[in-house]
């Protein structure tokens, strides 16, 4: 079994399923709640705590997935200035990739679970330099 450590080294894992794998992909941008106390600008600006905001979301199958260069090419395409991506996988079942419709739960699963500050330990997570990040 291989350990995720990267980008590269999760999409290598996804190949080595027997389902097909469908990548799920939420962009987030940090910044400072309205209403701050205390050090949280301080914090903030040393690169620890503010708050998520899902500014965009999308669905890939593995085969469209290359590298992390190329996701980040594809996200500019939107012209949103992102600074983290969370990444969750769905298993088809046999070769059947994972429907539409439950494709789209997860993602609207996700982005709730960014809006309402909920644990997102549950998902790898990547800054735009294609860095794992941890949340603590």
């Amino acid at each position: 079994m291989v350990d995720i450590v990267n980008y590269e080294t999760l999409l290598m894992v996804g190949r080595e399923q027997k389902e097909p794998q469908r990548f799920l992909f939420v962009f987030l941008k940090t910044g400072l709640p309205d209403d701050i106390e205390g050090d949280e600008a301080e914090r903030f600006n040393a690169g620890k705590g503010g708050v998520l905001s899902p500014l965009m979301c999308v669905d890939k199958p593995l085969d469209d997935l290359t590298n992390f260069v190329d996701l980040v090419k594809e996200s500019e395409n939107m012209e949103q200035e992102w600074q983290m991506v969370l990444v969750a996988c769905l298993s088809g079942i046999g070769s059947m990739m994972p429907s539409a419709e439950e494709t789209d739960l997860q993602l609207k699963m996700m982005v709730q679970m960014v809006e309402n500050g909920g644990n997102l330990s549950r998902y790898l997570a990547f800054d735009r330099n294609g860095d794992l990040l941890q949340f603590s």
